[in-house]
């Protein structure tokens, strides 16, 4: 097949690039880096020329939630857009477990929107909701790392391994459309302070943790909200594989 990985050059766009090609299918890389703007338009209609699938891989960090919102309805309507023109017939996209029940972040109202847009779109569809990724942890330490110490909140995760992310995305790309999809989880909740102390230790990365809600990631998200439902796909990887290889 001849499928487009939107965010190509990011954590989980990436892997999922490289585990088509290992399938031997024709990949078309859709970012910046390689001429295509998925906010101007620019390249859309070139790159999609003859896909049959499209993977949507794309992520945007801010804590404006105007800016989520807009950033993910302008970037998922052209895509929609170049699609149908292209006439592909599969969009698949990444999306969070309990998206629905966290009202005041703003990464969840962007992929709100742009699950309400996929939803609605000309492409048949396949939105994927995956748990947090096994790096979540240190991705959270780095955004409040300062002079040695670091807030982060007390939640409860069930988190999945990025490479197991990548293979389900491609997976689900090469099949038919499936509407919305089971929650995807990693198979063991995980406490996410715990989660940062131990990769810290494993990365050899000294750093007090503070734990602490912020505006960010709040109490809204506490308790078993950002758990999978109980008909999930449990992926393989534990927390411990990935500390040890971190793929």
């Amino acid at each position: 097949m001849r499928i487009a990985v939107a965010g190509a050059t990011g954590n989980i766009g990436s892997r999922t690039v490289a585990v088509l090609e290992q399938s031997a299918h024709d990949v078309v890389r859709i970012s910046r880096s390689h001429g295509i703007d998925l906010i101007s338009g620019d390249g859309l209609d070139t790159a999609l020329i003859g896909v049959d699938a499209v993977v949507d891989a794309t992520s945007h960090e801010t804590a404006d939630r105007d800016e989520a919102v807009a950033f993910f309805g302008a970037a998922t309507s052209n895509l929609l857009a170049a699609e149908e023109r292209a006439g592909v017939r599969h969009h698949v996209l990444l999306s969070i477990v309990g998206v629905d029940r966290v009202d005041g972040n703003a990464h969840y109202a962007g992929k709100r929107e742009q699950e309400r847009l996929v939803a609605e779109g000309p492409t048949p569809w396949t939105i994927v909701p995956f748990t947090q990724f096994h790096d979540f942890a240190a991705t959270v330490t780095s955004w409040t790392e300062h002079h040695g110490v670091a807030t982060i909140p007390p939640l409860l995760v069930q988190p999945i391994a990025p490479a197991d992310v990548a293979g389900i995305l491609a997976e689900i790309a090469t099949g038919a459309p499936q509407g919305r999809y089971r929650d995807v989880a990693g198979p063991e909740p995980q406490d996410l302070v715990d989660m940062a102390r131990r990769t810290n230790d494993a990365r050899g990365h000294a750093v007090k943790l503070v734990p602490t809600w912020s505006s960010l990631l709040g109490p809204d998200m506490a308790g078993d909200v950002l758990l999978p439902g109980k008909d999930a796909r449990i992926a393989p990887t534990t927390f411990d594989d990935w500390l040890a290889d971190p793929q």
